[in-house]
């Protein structure tokens, strides 16, 4: 879709509330990853992550928002996506997520209302009820998907993250200026 009918169509409701982000968080599988779980022969697990959503990323953070990775499970594959996209608040394997989101807030030093969250499942509900700007993707669980602010168009790892950088940017002013750099 156009960026201008991105733009057109999104409700000043969710402008307004991305547009107080500064700290975005990303669950891993089925925001960053489509969900699917591969396994190598040693058992370990393989993970597909999109390239689009890396650079949405690091734009966010050229743009000063800061990012984080919120996940119930661990991964050294996370670990390294996390280190080559330059995210340092990294939480892996941990089930009950409010509690790191407390943890988080305390790191911080922000307050939830200037948080946003792109999570898919149930275990993601009690941040997505908390934080200012709640996200989910498409293919995320029904129960996800009616309790957040947008739903984006793009699949999980394909592009909702991007998605999501770039709604922020838009709201917060920034996207011209990010986008300057590569015209």
């Amino acid at each position: 879709m156009a960026a201008s009918a991105i733009d057109s169509a999104l409700p000043a409701a969710v402008a307004r509330c991305a547009a107080q982000v500064k700290l975005m968080i990303f669950d891993i599988d089925g925001v960053l990853t489509d969900g699917s779980m591969y396994f190598g022969a040693e058992g370990e697990a393989i993970k597909r992550f999109y390239v689009h959503d890396g650079l949405g990323i690091k734009l966010l953070q050229q743009a000063g928002v800061a990012t984080a990775i919120l996940s119930a499970r661990q991964s050294p594959i996370v670990a390294r996506r996390a280190a080559d996209l330059g995210i340092t608040h990294l939480y892996q394997g941990q089930h009950d997520k409010r509690i790191t989101f407390a943890r988080l807030l305390a790191d911080t030093g922000l307050e939830a209302a200037e948080c946003g969250f792109l999570g898919d499942d149930v275990i993601d509900l009690p941040v997505l009820s908390l934080v200012g700007f709640a996200a989910s993707v498409p293919n995320g669980h029904p129960e996800v998907t009616r309790r957040v602010h947008y739903v984006t168009q793009a699949a999980g790892g394909n592009g909702a993250a991007r998605e999501i950088c770039d709604l922020i940017l838009r709201a917060q002013g920034k996207y011209d200026t990010m986008l300057a750099q590569f015209l």
